[in-house]
């Protein structure tokens, strides 16, 4: 009769054993630290939105005619895209327009029914777009009740600053909508 027979675990195996497991442990904190770190600092900039998010200044006071005459001016704004940015990139375009001596008011100049860009034409005091037609007052309201255009032509909050630089909040709004829905 053979019985097999266990000895029992010496301490030094068992010091050794407990050597081991606590290396691998502070191995794991050391390496997952830093390397969580990087991964947190690598995928950052894929949280944060790009954009014209605040006032931009867009032109001064002068450069708009009395006469209320609606100019097109470029939005330049820094664009951030990921990891990305690029200083005074185009995002965008507006009329300004002057409504007394101080105020001016500011529309995108992207048509609401599908997104193509309207023209404004002097000799009919109006916006048009060539795409389906839609026609806009020189105040940005629809002209033609037939009109495909959802809404409006959007209109942007505008400041003056130091009474002479001219600030717009510039923003998107998603095409084909009734309601005025920002382009996230």
């Amino acid at each position: 009769m053979s019985a097999s027979h266990d000895s029992p675990p010496t301490p030094e195996s068992r010091r050794s054993f407990l050597r081991e497991v606590a290396t691998l442990v502070v191995g794991a904190v050391v390496t997952a630290v830093p390397a969580l770190a990087g991964l947190f600092a690598f995928l950052d900039p894929l949280q944060r939105r790009g954009g014209a998010a605040g006032f931009v200044r867009i032109t001064s006071l002068e450069a708009l005619p009395a006469d209320g005459i609606p100019r097109k001016f470029p939005v330049l704004a820094d664009k951030v895209d990921a990891w990305t940015k690029s200083p005074a990139a185009p995002v965008g375009a507006v009329y300004l327009r002057r409504t007394d001596a101080k105020t001016v008011r500011a529309l995108n100049v992207v048509c609401p029914h599908a997104g193509c860009f309207v023209d404004y034409l002097p000799d009919r005091k109006s916006y048009f777009c060539p795409c389906h037609n839609s026609s806009f007052a020189s105040d940005g309201t629809i002209n033609d009740p037939g009109s495909p255009s959802p809404r409006p032509l959007d209109s942007l909050e505008v400041e003056v600053r130091h009474e002479r630089e001219v600030w717009v909040r510039f923003q998107n709004f998603q095409a084909g909508h009734r309601e005025k829905k920002p382009v996230a």
